[in-house]
């Protein structure tokens, strides 16, 4: 038995190709079945391992791996073992095997989460290396885990789950790994509706509101991070977004404008950008907000960072969508935010395009003469020609982009260059598009043009 066990342990470390022979074999079952006999043969369960931990880096592998009872075998075992080197060995094995969903499900229905559970109660107040490095692995195993929705809303179990109860104790703890836990491990409770309504009744936004306030100073940036993210899934649901605005979320996540990390600044951006969905009034109290329209612009030249460069640009246009207001619109000018929503329309994302016409027809509909220099100097009339005169432009691009030309020909400059670029050509093509509100809208335009040509 050792020799064979031996002798897989080392073919399953040589290469690929013979851990995939390996795996055709069947070898897998043979190997679990092993464990599960001989479990009082220290050795043999030793090499098991070791074989295990060689193949469930195999995506392959994880599908069979998913068909025995591994996961109750790896939990058995695990629960024998008082020292740290052979927990160590098991979890090796268990982190890899996690990534896999099905199996994920099983080592919740094993007990895994409890012993985890014990692990983080063992060693969350020592300082011996081998304890807080027990401590991170069993932790962020623990978050592995609720990856999954199945064994995530089994672990939730509507709210009253003490598995639920247990990881939201972790966000008041001095101890950064287990705060970081508690918060992603939230923001992965966050991921449907129902579950973010019920974390958001019941208080949990106040606990990560304190947590953050932690590291403004103390300045943990997984933390941050984390908690932000937690924040941003909570904030999706319609019903959440008022309470957690009242809850002093906005303030709170202000704190960390002045952060120099490309993510805690993207998921600053993600957590304003859902709390102020259709949220008039706290769209404008943020965009009336000079220092953070100021840094949203510094942002959308983040040439380096595309996901803080895009998510800057879809706030800058949100505050203008949501907030209709004069004031905001007067801010962004000031701030030079408007040659930013001109470069957003050519966006090669539809989403973001749409968004910044829109909010480029609120702006040329509330404050044309306010914006009409930035809107020239930013070239927004020869885009449009451009949106318009491609072929691939969706349908709601040409249409916003029409609505726009309208709106714009009350500035005389703007006016003069719709002149120059034979306009009329291009839309009068529009008038037989296949879809009804781009050749009503083409209708619209062309009389416009024609009236003020």
């Amino acid at each position: 038995m050792t020799v064979f066990c031996g002798m897989l342990m080392n073919y399953s470390n040589e290469n690929d190709s013979l851990q995939a022979q390996l795996i055709n074999m069947g070898v897998i079952p043979t190997l679990v079945k092993l464990l599960g006999v001989h479990s009082q043969n220290t050795p043999l369960t030793e090499m098991c391992l070791v074989a295990f931990g060689n193949l469930a880096e195999l995506e392959s592998s994880k599908e069979q791996f998913a068909s025995t009872n591994v996961a109750d075998e790896l939990v058995k075992l695990f629960k024998k073992q008082s020292e740290h080197e052979k927990k160590e060995m098991i979890f090796e094995v268990l982190a890899p095997l996690a990534e896999n969903d099905a199996i994920k499900l099983q080592l919740v229905e094993a007990g895994l989460v409890e012993c985890l559970l014990d692990i983080v109660h063992q060693t969350v107040n020592s300082d011996k290396d081998d304890d807080i490095a027990e401590l991170k692995t069993a932790s962020d195993l623990m978050v592995l885990l609720l990856l999954g929705d199945e064994s995530m809303q089994k672990l939730f179990e509507g709210g009253k789950g003490s598995v639920f109860q247990r990881v939201l104790s972790w966000l008041p703890s001095h101890n950064h790994q287990l705060q970081l836990a508690g918060a992603l491990a939230i923001a992965n409770f966050a991921r449907n509706d129902g579950n973010c309504i019920h974390m958001v009744d019941n208080g949990i936004v106040q606990k990560l509101v304190d947590l953050l306030d932690r590291h403004v100073e103390e300045g943990n940036v997984t933390v941050q991070h984390a908690a932000l993210s937690a924040l941003r899934n909570l904030a999706i649901p319609v019903v959440n977004k008022a309470k957690m605005l009242s809850a002093g979320v906005s303030e709170e996540v202000l704190k960390f404008l002045k952060s120099e990390m490309p993510p805690v600044q993207f998921k600053l951006l993600g957590t304003l950008r859902m709390l102020i969905d259709a949220q008039a009034e706290a769209a404008e109290q943020l965009g009336k907000n000079t220092k953070l329209v100021q840094r949203l612009v510094e942002w959308c030249e983040a040439k380096d960072h595309a996901g803080v460069m895009g998510e800057s640009n879809r706030l800058l246009s949100a505050l203008v969508r949501h907030s209709k207001s004069k004031d905001v619109i007067r801010t962004i000018v000031e701030s030079g935010g408007i040659k930013h929503l001109v470069t957003m329309a050519t966006s090669e994302h539809v989403i973001m395009q749409n968004e910044a016409l829109v909010a480029l027809g609120l702006i040329a509909a509330l404050e044309l003469q306010t914006a009409e220099c930035e809107l020239e100097s930013a070239k927004l009339v020869q885009v449009l020609h451009r949106l318009l005169s491609d072929e691939r432009s969706a349908p709601e691009i040409k249409y916003n982009s029409m609505v726009l030309i309208c709106a714009v020909m009350g500035s005389e400059p703007l006016h003069k260059e719709v002149q120059s670029l034979a306009f009329l050509d291009v839309v009068s093509k529009l008038r037989s598009h296949e879809n009804k509100t781009v050749a009503q809208q083409a209708s619209l335009t062309e009389q416009k043009l024609t009236v003020q040509s």
